[in-house]
């Protein structure tokens, strides 16, 4: 990114980029959240529940690409060793239920997820506000599209 871009931003750019690694390690522990779960449901509602989390998945990894692109523009670089996603999420990674055809706590766990990731994006919304606007943008975007998530998993528990 050129410096007159980092420059303009009106944050501490090291401590953006960490909060947007946090971002993006939330988004792969989703991902690998989301994957695992469509892989090991069981049930008469499986189908279903399967479907859903494999279109969320499609997202979530959209939202890595996302956030990886944006701390390369402030001159940072992104996670490169998946050990410490452990270690910078601030959604923590949900394993599924021992019962894989417990369909209702694998939503359940979903949705703490989505909840999670809503709130950090909703923080991060509020500190670039008016201080880094491609940030700002990004972090908006994402979260619609988590509060939609949320919403759709919240169906999907009521039909279960």
């Amino acid at each position: 990114m050129g410096r007159k871009s980092v420059e303009i931003v009106g944050l501490d750019v090291k401590g953006l980029i960490a909060d947007l690694n946090s971002a993006l390690a939330d988004e792969w522990n989703a991902t690998y959240q989301y994957w695992i779960a469509s892989k090991i449901a069981m049930g008469i509602n499986a189908p279903t529940v399967i479907k859903a989390l494999e279109e969320i998945l499609k997202d979530e990894q959209e939202h890595a690409n996302e956030l990886a692109e944006r701390i390369t523009q402030l001159n940072g670089t992104p996670i490169t060793n998946p050990k410490k996603f452990g270690e910078l999420c601030k959604c923590k990674f949900i394993e599924p239920p021992k019962d894989p055809s417990d369909l209702k706590k694998i939503v359940d766990d979903v949705l703490l997820a989505e909840a999670c990731a809503i709130e950090g994006y909703n923080k991060l919304a509020e500190k670039t506000r008016g201080k880094d606007h491609v940030t700002y943008h990004l972090a908006v975007h994402i979260m619609q599209e988590e509060i939609e998530h949320e919403a759709k998993f919240e169906l999907l528990l009521a039909k279960l």
